[in-house]
């Protein structure tokens, strides 16, 4: 089977699109047929080796997958459903989906509501799905519409993106923060009613700065996070996803202890699957379709090691799905 196999066989990582036989895959109850995997921000860490990411090698990365299953001995599952992947150490300790075909655990896999087909849940993917747990963290800290404005780090990336359309289609108004000002107009379109300069979240920080957001959506970390959080208004709450800035956080207890301010963790890998299931239910009744298409872009198989360099970078927009059998 066609598979992108990253090996360490010394010092030196390499990364190739390589044939790799079926008896290789690790062991799992259930074998699927993967029609699309993704890129994202993890699996471009893994393929450049940036980050320790892959802990063990060879590795086919690839942290999401969707396809069909062709054999399975777990009890939720039967050949011809259609399912979906996202975490669970996937691409990083257990062979992922940017190969033709993937063997798990049952236990990882979601059915894939009716509403969505493969490529589309390609398309969700982490990112979507983590960007819906960050909104449901907000709903159950009481973050309302009526509440205020929501700010949303990395808006142009791909949490941000679907963290802009599901906010805006729900009625929050959207501050959508971005580093590439070219990138208004396309959020503007996602629903964001502003766009912020990431600049005005990276200079220094403060304990507290005048009050602006009534939420936050965070995937940077660091001085970005720090300083959204100063400017949280009382109550207001910040779920965050990420640390695509720095796993640093030089911020003060005072907008917790003076403001009551709330910072929820959200953890999609090892998420539960109630959680799961929900997140995915969501999606399928709150997301514009029509708006993932405008932020999801196909990337050839062959290309995907090539452009892993580029995601690093910030040089590429929303979502980037990966047909494999499709």
């Amino acid at each position: 089977m066609k598979a992108i196999l990253i090996e360490k066989p010394d010092d030196t990582q390499t990364v190739s699109v390589s044939e790799v036989s079926e008896t290789q895959l690790p062991e799992g109850d259930v074998l699927v047929d993967v029609a699309y995997s993704t890129l994202n921000y993890k699996d471009a860490l893994a393929i450049t080796g940036a980050a320790p990411v892959v802990r063990s090698f060879p590795m086919v990365p690839g942290i999401d997958f969707t396809g069909t299953v062709a054999e399975s001995s777990h009890p939720d599952f039967k050949p011809g459903d259609r399912v979906v992947l996202n975490g669970w150490g996937v691409g990083e300790v257990h062979w992922g989906g940017l190969a033709e075909r993937a063997r798990v655990k049952g236990d990882w896999l979601v059915p894939l509501p009716e509403a969505i087909d493969l490529r589309q849940a390609a398309a969700i993917g982490t990112a979507g799905y983590t960007a819906m747990l960050c909104v449901l963290a907000l709903e159950r800290q009481g973050v309302t519409p009526d509440k205020g404005e929501i700010v949303v780090s990395g808006a142009a990336g791909g949490v941000g993106s679907v963290a802009t359309a599901l906010l805006a289609a729900k009625g929050y108004e959207v501050a959508a923060v971005t580093g590439r000002a070219s990138e208004a107009d396309y959020l503007r379109g996602l629903g964001a009613a502003s766009v912020i300069d990431r600049a005005e979240l990276t200079g220094k920080t403060r304990a507290l700065a005048k009050e602006r957001w009534a939420g936050g959506i965070d995937v940077a970390g660091s001085t970005v996070l720090a300083n959204m959080l100063s400017m949280m208004k009382y109550r207001g709450v910040v779920a965050a996803c990420g640390l695509a800035a720095g796993m640093d956080l030089p911020a003060s207890v005072a907008p917790f202890i003076l403001r009551g301010v709330t910072l929820a963790g959200v953890d999609s890998v090892m998420c539960p699957k109630p959680d799961r299931l929900e997140a995915w239910s969501r999606l399928s009744s709150d997301l514009d379709l029509g708006k993932l298409e405008e932020m999801s872009t196909e990337l050839p198989f062959d290309k995907v090691v090539e452009t892993a360099q580029r995601f690093l970078k910030g040089e590429v927009r929303g979502r980037i799905i990966v047909p494999v059998t499709a």
